[in-house]
């Protein structure tokens, strides 16, 4: 696993050991950023399932000012840790040991956020739930893009609370989904 593109580019990331996580391929990274940038001008990313944070990463690497990364497990967090040491950028990130649905409810109030991540387990898909509690909180912006990695069984809505699907694809047993926010 690697950062693919932009100023961090070429530098080797770390996954999370174990199987409780799957990194998102580098294949799979490029055409994600391919389908929302594939470079950015500043903005805020919010990452509710960051693994190893390779996905937050990666976008600051391409221009996002500030990426809040969240995750419940400490072996995912010691692993985001690491892989932002390698940027030699800390401030550009924040780390949240915390369930997806704690932290949104603690950010409530700060800066809306211009692009998601989300790459929940597969088995424990709550995306159509997080966006709802998203937007009642105040943290979606306007114009924000919200990528969705799922498997193919997640079947997720043509519209997510304001969100329309703009672009699908599929990747093996991943799929990519991509929303813009519409309000």
């Amino acid at each position: 696993m690697r950062i693919v593109s932009g100023k961090y580019g070429g530098r080797s990331l770390k996954a999370v050991p174990g199987d409780a996580t799957r990194p998102t391929t580098d294949k799979v990274k490029e055409a994600i950023f391919n389908m929302i940038g594939p470079y950015f001008d500043g903005g805020r990313s919010l990452d509710l399932y960051a693994g190893s944070g390779g996905l937050s990463i990666e976008g600051v690497s391409r221009g996002i000012d500030e990426a809040v990364l969240v995750d419940r497990q400490y072996a995912a967090i010691k692993t985001i840790n690491a892989n932002i040491a390698v940027t030699k950028e800390p401030e550009h990130f924040q780390v949240m040991k915390t369930s997806a649905e704690s932290a949104i409810s603690r950010l409530q109030g700060s800066a809306p956020f211009d692009v998601f991540y989300f790459d929940p387990p597969y088995a424990k898909q709550t995306i159509v739930n997080d966006v709802a509690q998203l937007i009642e909180h105040g943290l979606v912006a306007k114009n924000a893009v919200l990528v969705a990695e799922t498997d193919q069984n997640a079947d997720l809505p043509e519209a997510i609370s304001g969100f329309k699907q703009v672009k699908e694809r599929d990747y093996g047993i991943t799929v990519i989904t991509i929303y813009e926010y519409e309000g």
